[in-house]
């Protein structure tokens, strides 16, 4: 856990993230970049729409504990509910399984010499984080989400 969260913070305070890219492919909901900038703030478009990361321990759904569902904040979908949020201690909100298998998607992101599943809104396309192999059962996977691509609703 404790190599998961350094790697994790050498990433972000590096800045390493894949610049310019959107997920690939089209989406239900399209939007210009001018409407994108319009809509989010600077650190948001940073992750959202150039796949960047967040920095680790920055978000407050991180540690929120509340009963609700978490939304793209680009579209508003539906993407995670808190009965699948556990505390991965890496400083990111992480889940072990989306709301519904197509509300998210996934492409091979292979930056940086190695090779991670990142994941995606199937709505819009916006990058949510990553999807590892570390997680808790049932899955056994830990979906590393950026809270500044999530809203959250309490139930």
């Amino acid at each position: 856990m404790q190599r998961r969260s350094f790697l994790g913070i050498a990433a972000a305070a590096l800045g390493l993230a894949s610049q310019g890219r959107a997920a690939g492919g089209t989406f239900p909901l399209t939007r210009t970049e001018a409407e994108w900038r319009a809509m989010l703030s600077d650190a948001e478009y940073h992750v959202m729409r150039d796949h960047g990361t967040e920095r680790a321990f920055s978000s407050p759904l991180d540690k929120n504990t509340r009963a609700g569902t978490y939304h793209c904040r680009g579209c508003d979908q539906a993407l995670y509910s808190s009965a699948h949020k556990y505390d991965s201690g890496t400083g990111w909100p992480s889940f072990w399984q989306p709301i519904r298998a197509d509300a998210i998607g996934t492409q091979a992101d292979r930056s940086f010499f190695m090779t991670r599943t990142e994941c995606h809104c199937s709505n819009c396309g916006s990058h949510l984080g990553h999807i590892f192999d570390d997680g808790p059962q049932p899955t056994g996977l830990r979906h590393c989400l950026n809270g500044v691509s999530l809203t959250f609703r309490a139930a």
